[in-house]
């Protein structure tokens, strides 16, 4: 076991000890380091200022990932390659992008510029041939207040691809990978006043945390960096999931998607992508690139927010969370996890180790929605998830459920009841919907009114019918393949929903 951390950036190796492992690393990089180039404004991960590459080692290559330094904490990223906006120069000048945006103009204040910079050289790792519409998808959260996106989308376009080099080509991976490889499979405890562990194997996470029930399990830690920053959170021992491989991966087994809890996001937005689309249409529009590349759906589930983007289908697919502790492990279905807000069946030892999404069969359909003031980079104010198996034109079976609308997400069964053995046309729809207005109990926020909340309630279900009929009028007249693939695209706000929200009553 360790007592320090070994952190790479730009190709130089750190070892970090006692105090300093409990920094954010935008604060290391800036004070510790002096590579003052990544910036902090919102502390949130919102205006992707301080956006930098994160290199993992997979095998025996390292692969880059960008995240929003401000919330991530040197503590997750023990064994790590860190390449900030310094790090992308070409032998001491400019590279390519950089040069495209002081030739288009793309930088007026500066202070978005090295995020922006580093988001669209990870799109270009992954993709040369881009339009517009690749970049303005790759810089979602990164933020300027200065020129528009017009000089900034220019940049992008007229950057030379020929010329570019990739991360490896500047920093040549074998040395930094072997010494990963020798110490990533190492144990780290850290004790400074506060006590950090990283554990490598499930049982020695389980057994520090049923030594430290109070403990802080931080695996992505989009939303627990955001509560530090705003010191709203102090947590005094902290236990980090980031090393657990055992964790880690995705695949469909037995008609069901089995996910590790650190799979990202990104991940299963990719993953679902063929499998499940309309799970992977719903995960596109869950945050930024640098946000979806660090938030794992381990970790979405177990914050159990009522807003969470993932859950919702989870319950609609009748889904299950694998916990493991010192006693072994065992599975729980979703319904019967949350017991309030925030809170669940998990014993003091236990972690998620997996999450199983069942996929739809034949005949059956899921659609997802998820509203918010804006299409991007928001927090939802209403999510729904709606399965529905047909017989012909009627409803053999349903599941609905809404998150934005109570303590936790609800699932909604006197409306379920109703529809179980209607016809599916509008005026069931519309009827249901008034059901599902009333049994939902949702409040008054920054992101919408109660009366909001009730109406979509009440419309959503409507929406749901035009979706998967194809038509506005009385009677359905067809359903979607059972994959997710209606006819809407049921993911964001859209003006069909906004005018059936204004107009249904």
């Amino acid at each position: 076991m360790r007592d320090f951390l070994i952190i790479y950036v730009n190709g130089r190796r750190h070892e970090v000890r006692g105090r300093r492992a409990f920094q954010s690393l935008s604060h290391f990089l800036r004070y510790d380091l002096g590579l003052i180039g990544t910036k902090v404004v919102c502390a949130e991960g919102d205006c992707g200022s301080c956006t930098v590459f994160v290199g993992r080692h997979e095998g025996d290559k390292l692969t880059y990932r960008t995240v929003t330094s401000c919330i991530q904490f040197l503590y997750q990223l023990d064994c790590t390659h860190i390449v900030t906006i310094e790090g992308l120069k070409y032998d001491g000048q400019l590279n390519p992008v950089q040069q495209a945006m002081v030739k288009c103009q793309g930088s007026q204040c500066g202070f978005c510029t090295p995020g922006i910079v580093v988001s669209m050289c990870a799109m270009f790792e992954k993709k040369r041939d881009v339009n517009a519409d690749d970049l303005r998808g790759a810089l979602v959260g990164n933020l300027c207040r200065c020129t528009g996106y017009d000089s900034i989308v220019k940049s992008g376009l007229a950057v030379d691809t020929t010329t570019l080099r990739r991360l490896d080509d500047l920093y040549p991976p074998d040395a930094i990978v072997s010494d990963l490889i020798k110490t990533a499979g190492e144990s780290v405890r850290v004790t400074d006043q506060k006590t950090f562990f990283k554990a490598v194997t499930i049982d020695e996470a389980a057994r520090f945390r049923a030594e430290n029930p109070d403990c802080m399990i931080i695996s992505g830690g989009t939303d627990v960096g955001v509560q530090m920053n705003k010191c709203l959170r102090d947590p005094r021992s902290i236990l980090s999931l980031a090393g657990m491989q055992a964790l880690r991966g995705i695949e469909v087994k037995d008609d069901a998607i089995v996910a590790g809890a650190n799979a990202t996001i990104a991940e299963m937005e990719a993953f679902t992508r063929d499998v499940l689309p309309e799970y992977s249409r719903l995960l596109y529009y869950f945050g930024s690139p640098p946000i979806k590349n660090a938030a794992t759906i381990g970790g979405n589930v177990g914050n159990g927010s009522p807003i969470a983007d993932s859950i919702p289908a989870i319950y609609a697919m009748n889904g299950e969370v694998e916990l493991v502790g010192t006693s072994g492990s065992r599975r729980v279905n979703i319904h019967d996890y949350y017991t309030g807000y925030k809170k669940t069946v998990q014993k003091p030892d236990e972690l998620i180790a997996r999450v199983i999404i069942p996929l739809p069969k034949a005949g059956e359909t899921l659609k997802l929605y998820k509203i918010s003031r804006r299409k991007d980079l928001d927090i939802s104010a209403f999510t729904a998830a709606i399965w529905m198996r047909h017989r012909g034109n009627s409803i053999d079976d349903v599941r609905i459920v809404y998150g934005g609308v109570a303590a936790n997400i609800l699932r909604l069964r006197q409306t379920e009841d109703f529809l179980r053995g209607q016809a599916f046309t509008l005026s069931n729809l519309q009827h249901a919907g008034k059901i599902a207005r009333s049994e939902v109990k949702p409040i008054s926020d920054v992101r919408g009114s109660a009366d909001y909340r009730l109406q979509l309630g009440e419309n959503i279900l409507t929406k749901f019918f035009i979706d998967v009929s194809g038509t506005t009028s009385g009677n359905g007249n067809g359903w979607n393949d059972g994959n997710g693939n209606g006819n809407g695209n049921g993911h964001s706000v859209d003006p069909t929903l906004e005018g059936i929200a204004g107009e249904v009553h």
